[in-house]
């Protein structure tokens, strides 16, 4: 019923688009003819939380191959999951509730599935199939074939090959696992029957052509890894009791089987065993001649249990010993290993001394460092210093000296010729066959720096790849993308977003994660420079879209504007694009557009919010008291009367401008309680400003920017100036209990998560990480750049907690009690404070909760706390008992 409700309206949104002056036509004649006033016509109504149940969200899923069918997920805070597959053109649409892995075939059958439910639609024919009890399942587009594992009434499983439509190609019985081949037909899968294993390779294109690996062993098989081609396969073979484990490789073309066997294979460590490990996985190299797996060393147990679990923390130690416990015993951890069954050749990369490891794109060479090189020091991460080895001959040497280890600065190129790394604001290319090293971007006369990341106030901008064969290096700065040769020696940037002061980012790639790692660095793209790039578009004023780039056109627009877009989406051909677009006040739609032409929407989330009195964002310009350029956003309340002084609310953070055109669902269930769409239903503006943090200086530069931008709003004359509240949560919530400190221009403050003392916070282990927060102080987040030994004054001017004898706001705070990320005894402290001044406040502790709320019991209980709270100090509300009790 849902479904034809929303396919009703989707066609009525097509006939208004085919049909313009027909709107206008029934937009002048129609009020005119059903009611005597407009204010009939509208019938709006205020919501309430009884409705806020109605919002999902809306997630573009898959696009069919001819293009002609979308699936899209909606989601709801009920836990409501579905996915729909709707007909672009007809509307035409079908629901699948819970569905997930999905996929289209070559023949546009759409397949999903819920826990052990196979669903396949014939989007052609309209027919469905259901199929019970299956595991697991995949699709081989080459064969145009199903590949899935059902569960039979005798706990065995039966590996079925069909097509997408049900005809039953072929049945095995007794099948543990299977897996198949990432760029072909070869399918292996390995059987348990009368006690015995058995391995079997299959060809889907010959299937009567099954080969035979292990028949009737007394191991099984796992791990199954492919060569990116699908030519080789390697895998583990274990023992019952996992004492003796093998590596096998085989090699397809040859037919040919080779084992390391650890007791027999020379070189391998005596204490040591092959292991199945998830962070060193079974990989192949391109070339087929190198197979990397994990090794680790034998639990020996003690004979003497100490008589006391006491923990030695030495001041000399690299790490201290939370830190040490959690990433830092080198002696027990795996070890990646290298095999060269061809030679049958072994060794061990990784060694207590050179922990960490990343592989060159075409894995002959490995780049190892130990991240506790430099250490004790106090950045977010210490600086390394990184060794190459020559996978072929073992040899090691050192070619990067204190290089900082952000997995972000150091990356191998695609083709595995370079090693880009960025150091003294430039990025570099060390070449690794010649031994060299080149500044390649000193002379370009661009700035690759800029604010990239929350918090942070600048950090390279990014490499996001290379062209075809290594030629070109790709680079980010602040608004363009450039292409670099590996010696520097020429350079073209590809865009002209600074000109424009729009910011080009090479587009994901849909379906696909964003970040890619082998072991512990980053695997980078390859592209192809002349078939053109797909890239994502922001504006400095909230546009936002997608440009498609070509070596002879430049960058043309395929969709961009006012509003936010993305998820951006297509078929194999790229000939229409897909995409989702909002706004604040217009909920989230799918969009296509084929050829550069007008989009066209096929389906609109929430229609249910014409219906309801909603709010408006506008973006407000505004400087500090230095004269710096800033941006907030500004959220109407609902129904607003131009003749009215509405209260407002300020959630602080660092930037916020870029939510200008973000839709919000109205919601109970959010894990730090602010909702800015619920606010303005109730009534409040909201006002979202941007902040800039000046070093040394967090909180009295926060509190500039923040009192210059509310007093902005308060000059326009639409808000009452008594009536204004303040929240922020984490950083935001030291911020907050800072900014109190120094303005009484706020009614009330709720802050939570938050740091109010830097000098106790300075010596906080986190809990999560192990790691002392100190380094939050150097460049990162706070930038104090110094110790609070060697700037107390810079410290006790910036901390919440030396100036809580000054506030005069009433104050709610709160915090999860097991909140590893931000100690509560954060809390505890202002908390104990104020009540020692005796000043107005009410603190929540939320037991088994961490830095954020998870459960949804007490997502709901805070946000009507929070409701209440700002309803008693902004709207003047009648106080709730907790309220009244706490401030009596």
């Amino acid at each position: 019923m849902f479904t034809n409700h929303i396919q009703d309206r989707d066609k009525t949104s097509t006939f208004y688009y085919l049909c313009p002056k027909l709107i206008l036509v029934l937009f002048f004649i129609l009020p005119l003819v059903t009611c005597p006033s407009w204010g009939q016509v509208v019938q709006k109504k205020q919501l309430t939380a009884s409705d806020y149940h109605l919002w999902g969200t809306v997630d573009l899923d898959k696009v069919s191959p001819d293009e002609k069918w979308a699936s899209y997920r909606m989601t709801y805070d009920t836990g409501i999951d579905t996915l729909f597959v709707r007909n672009i053109l007809s509307r035409k649409t079908y629901h699948f509730a819970g569905g997930n892995t999905s996929l289209f075939t070559k023949d546009n059958v759409y397949i999903c599935q819920k826990a052990e439910e196979l669903q396949i639609l014939d989007t052609k024919t309209a027919k469905k199939e259901t199929i019970h009890n299956v595991k697991k399942y995949t699709y081989c587009p080459e064969t145009n074939q199903l590949i899935l594992l059902v569960r039979s009434e005798d706990s065995m499983s039966t590996l079925i090959i069909r097509s997408p439509i049900g005809k039953i190609i072929k049945k095995i019985t007794d099948v543990t696992q299977f897996s198949l081949s990432p760029k072909g037909q070869q399918l292996v899968y390995s059987t348990f029957s009368n006690h015995k294993n058995s391995l079997v390779l299959l060809d889907l294109k010959n299937i009567n052509n099954a080969k035979r690996l292990f028949i009737d062993s007394a191991t099984h098989f796992n791990n199954f890894s492919w060569q990116k081609e699908g030519y080789t396969l390697a895998f583990l073979t274990q023992s019952n009791d996992l004492s003796n484990n093998s590596l096998c490789y085989y090699i397809l073309e040859k037919d040919k089987l080779y084992q390391l066997d650890p007791t027999t294979q020379p070189n391998f460590p005596n204490n040591a065993t092959i292991t199945d490990d998830s962070f060193y996985k079974i990989s192949i190299s391109d070339d087929m001649q190198k197979v990397f797996f994990a090794i680790k060393n034998k639990i020996n147990i003690p004979e003497i249990k100490p008589d006391s679990n006491v923990e030695v923390w030495n001041a000399n130690d690299k790490w201290i010993y939370p830190q040490n416990q959690r990433s830092g015993n080198f002696e027990k951890t795996e070890k990646l290993a290298l095999w060269l069954p061809l030679e049958n050749r072994f060794t061990a990369i990784t060694s207590n001394e050179l922990p960490k490891v990343m592989l060159s794109g075409n894995q002959q060479y490995a780049i190892l460092s130990n991240p506790k090189d430099y250490e004790p020091q106090f950045e977010t991460e210490s600086p390394r210093d990184y060794y190459i080895m020559d996978l072929n001959t073992f040899e090691k040497s050192l070619f990067l000296n204190k290089q900082d280890s952000n997995y972000t600065l150091v990356i191998p190129s695609s083709v595995g010729k370079y090693v880009a790394y960025f150091k003294e604001d430039n990025w570099w290319v060390y070449d690794i066959a010649n031994k060299t090293h080149k500044n390649i971007t000193i002379n370009a006369g661009g700035k690759f720096k800029a604010k990239v990341h929350t918090l942070i106030t600048e950090s390279a901008c990014g490499n996001p790849g290379w062209s075809t064969d290594d030629k070109e290096i790709l680079i980010y700065d602040q608004y363009d993308l450039w292409a670099f040769t590996s010696d520097g020696s020429t350079s073209r940037r590809l865009t002209h977003g600074r000109e424009a002061k729009i910011k080009y980012r090479i587009a994901e790639v849909p379906n696909e994660r964003t970040l890619n790692f082998i072991y512990d660095g980053m695997k980078i793209k390859s592209f192809d420079l002349s078939y053109g790039l797909l890239l994502r578009a922001e504006g400095e004023h909230g546009k936002t879209g997608y440009f498609k780039w070509s070596i002879n056109a430049g960058t043309k627009p395929i969709v961009y504007g006012d509003s936010y877009i993305d998820q951006l989406n297509y078929a194999s051909q790229k000939k229409s694009m897909f995409y989702r677009e909002q706004k604040f006040d217009s909920a989230p739609q799918l969009m296509v557009t084929k050829d550069f032409l007008k989009p066209i929407s096929f389906f609109k989330s929430n229609p249910q919010q014409e219906k309801y009195f909603w709010g408006k964002s506008a973006l407000i310009k505004y400087q500090n008291s230095k004269n710096q350029n800033l941006k907030g956003v500004l959220l109407y309340p609902a129904n607003y009367d131009p003749k009215q002084k509405y209260p407002m609310i300020v959630p602080i953070y660092e930037i916020q401008s870029d939510l200008l055109h973000h839709y919000i669902n109205p919601s109970y269930y959010n894990e730090a309680g602010i909702n800015p769409t619920v606010f303005a239903s109730q009534g409040y503006f909201v006002f979202l400003p941007d902040i800039i943090h000046e070093d040394g200086n967090p909180g009295i530069s926060a509190t500039d920017c923040v009192i210059t931008g509310t007093k902005k709003i308060i000059d326009i004359g639409i808000i009452n100036p008594d009536k204004i509240g303040l929240i922020g949560h984490s950083f935001g919530g030291f911020e907050a209990t800072f900014i109190i400190t120094q303005t009484d221009i706020f009614a009330t403050v709720i802050a939570s998560g938050a740091i109010t003392d830097l000098n106790s916070f300075y010596l906080t282990i986190n809990q999560k990480s192990g790691k002392p927060d100190m380094w939050r102080f150097q460049s990162e987040q706070w930038r104090m750049g110094k110790t609070p030994f060697e700037a107390p004054l810079a410290y006790e001017a910036n901390s919440p907690l030396a100036h809580v004898q000054k506030i005069k706001t009433p104050l709610l705070l709160w915090t999860g009690k097991q909140d590893k990320q931000v100690d509560p005894h954060q809390t505890i402290e202002f908390y104990l404070a104020l009540r020692r001044l005796g000043k107005k406040n009410i603190t929540l502790f939320y037991p088994n909760e961490g830095h954020v709320l998870t459960n949804t019991t007490n997502q709901k209980d805070l946000a009507i706390r929070m409701q209440e709270w700002f309803g008693y100090f902004l709207k003047d509300e009648p106080p709730t008992p907790w309220i009244k009790e706490g401030l009596k």
